[in-house]
């Protein structure tokens, strides 16, 4: 197999014609463009770095007797359902594999609401936060998903969802309108959550209502403030600024509303874990103060129609961070000279829901992800389609039937101490790459190269290198304002495929007197492109 040459200008692939012409291609003409995409994927696959995905993967024995089924996770895990070629059975034994890694309450029970609940996602993290960002939303609004049953059993009318709203009193008006807060690094899925599902954040509602009552600005200022900042801002490690977030809640709940936060475990770009322990341990007296605990939610006063829910939602968006971190914390307990991050999971009674990406620490051919959260705090009942014959209780309707044999088949094979090790080795080698980096330096004197990685991370950060590198290592870019100047970052990620042969290539790239552009540091309006999912 030849190997395809990179230039800087034009995509290996562009020299190739994959129009498909009515009539098709004939075999040899399909089989050869097939080939062609396989060399330059497996090309490179070699050197891929700028992205928190595992590529170091086995599956083509174990699964490829499937690729001819069409294989559909329809509808809840917990139910099986009309459509009987599915992989539910694979996917609750992960899903009872994560709750008991997070510490949720096992066994999923939909009769009990500590229980956990969860599913696997069709798609990658993003899923996983729409969804749980929609349920927080409901739930918080007070909102009650109900079905319409006909009114006699011979009625051929469909059922059909609607939803049940609580009664808004003028003493309550803000009761049921959620505030959601999170951090200025936050990944852009999240802010597009918020406007897909219109959900105003601690700005919009400010900006609004509250001029100049901003309670973490000396003048008051909403401006500059559409996200919580992240401790000392672009100059730091990434992690949400729990002083400001304190405040900002704060304030808000004395006016009423309830409190939706999205929380960091492995921010996108640096790397960064918020400290969840410490986010509930200042908020939680704050959502007693002002009644936010096991709030009563009233339907109908005549009937008597009411619930007990939380006025809070804490979301824990864990891509990559929430896969590993146990592992780190299991080698601490053995090797107290192991650093791990802080506590995240179900074990912190604030915690409401979390989401992993299944393509990142274990790798995986496609996107996919997991989602978890407590059958109290579902929307629940959810609808229940009889074309079915399982309720459809996830965001997906269709969902991959090969994304839970791929996640079990991984997990069959990585007992906990493998992973251990695994993580071991990502920590060491995130450590290698800094210090390789450093070599950089000399080669380009009086050139700052931003040598930056957050406590824990598997990202290394460092100046934007030229097009030609950024193509050969698959490097992810961004840039931030950091003080008065904008800088040019790209960063990799040292996951359980990366080597130290790939990494010696690239410092040896970097040494070269043009790797480097020298773009012009300026203040500019930087846009926001968090990352990838």
């Amino acid at each position: 197999m030849s190997k395809l040459k990179y230039t800087n200008t034009n995509h290996p692939l562009d020299k190739y014609n994959f129009h498909i012409p009515p009539e098709g291609l004939r075999d040899v003409e399909r089989k050869k463009l097939l080939e062609i995409y396989s060399n330059f994927v497996f090309e490179q696959k070699k050197r891929f770095l700028g992205y928190q995905v595992n590529q170091k993967m086995e599956y083509e024995s174990d699964i490829k007797q499937f690729l001819n089924c069409h294989i559909n996770n329809v509808g809840d895990p917990y139910t099986s359902g009309n459509c009987t070629i599915n992989s539910k059975k694979m996917e609750k034994a992960v899903l009872d594999y994560y709750a008991k890694l997070w510490h949720a309450k096992l066994p999923h029970n939909q009769s009990d609401p500590e229980s956990y609940w969860g599913y696997s996602l069709t798609m990658g993290s993003s899923e996983g936060n729409i969804y749980g960002l929609w349920n927080a939303r409901d739930y918080l609004a007070g909102r009650k998903l109900i079905v319409d049953k006909p009114t006699d059993n011979k009625s051929t009318r469909p059922r059909r969802q609607r939803y049940l709203k609580p009664v808004i009193k003028e003493t309550n008006k803000k009761a049921h309108t959620p505030v959601a807060f999170y951090s200025q690094d936050t990944h852009y899925s999240i802010v597009k959550a918020m406007r897909v599902l219109a959900i105003d954040t601690f700005h919009d509602i400010g900006l609004k209502y509250y001029k100049g009552k901003n309670p973490i600005d000396p003048n008051g200022s909403w401006d500059g403030y559409e996200e919580v900042p992240s401790k000392d801002g672009n100059k730091g490690v990434g992690a949400i600024d729990v002083d400001k977030l304190e405040k900002l809640v704060e304030f808000f709940a004395s006016e009423g509303y309830p409190i939706l936060i999205n929380l960091n475990y492995g921010s996108t770009f640096k790397g960064a874990y918020d400290n969840v322990e410490e986010v509930e341990k200042r908020l939680m007296p704050i959502f007693k103060k002002y009644g936010l605990i096991n709030r009563k939610v009233v339907y109908d006063e005549e009937t008597g129609n009411f619930d007990y829910r939380n006025g809070f939602w804490i979301h824990v968006d864990g891509a990559l961070g929430v896969a590993y971190m146990p592992f780190l914390e299991m080698a601490n307990k053995k090797d107290p000279s192991v650093k791990c991050g802080p506590m995240f999971d179900f074990r912190l009674p604030g915690v409401t829901s979390i989401v992993m990406s299944g393509h990142k620490w274990i790798g995986a051919p496609w996107p996919c992800g997991i989602f978890m959260t407590k059958v109290k705090c579902q929307i629940t009942p959810p609808a229940d389609p009889e074309y079915l014959g399982s309720p459809d209780s996830t965001f997906a309707g269709s969902r991959s039937g090969l994304t839970p044999v791929i996640l079990w088949d991984y997990l069959a094979k990585h007992s906990y101490q493998k992973q251990i090790e695994l993580a071991l080795y990502c920590a060491k080698m995130a450590n290698y790459v800094v210090e390789q980096l450093k070599t950089v330096e000399p080669f380009h004197k009086n050139l700052d190269l931003y040598i930056e990685r957050s406590p824990l991370a598997l990202t290394v950060r460092f100046r934007k290198p030229n097009d030609k590198i950024i193509f050969k290592y698959s490097l992810s870019c961004e840039t931030l304002k950091v003080g008065e100047i904008r800088r040019h970052y790209a960063h990799l990620f040292a996951m359980a495929s990366t080597t130290k042969e790939t990494i010696d290539e690239l410092v040896k790239d970097l040494k070269d007197a043009d790797a480097f552009t020298r773009e012009e540091e300026k203040p500019i309006a930087v846009s926001r492109d968090r990352g990838w999912r």
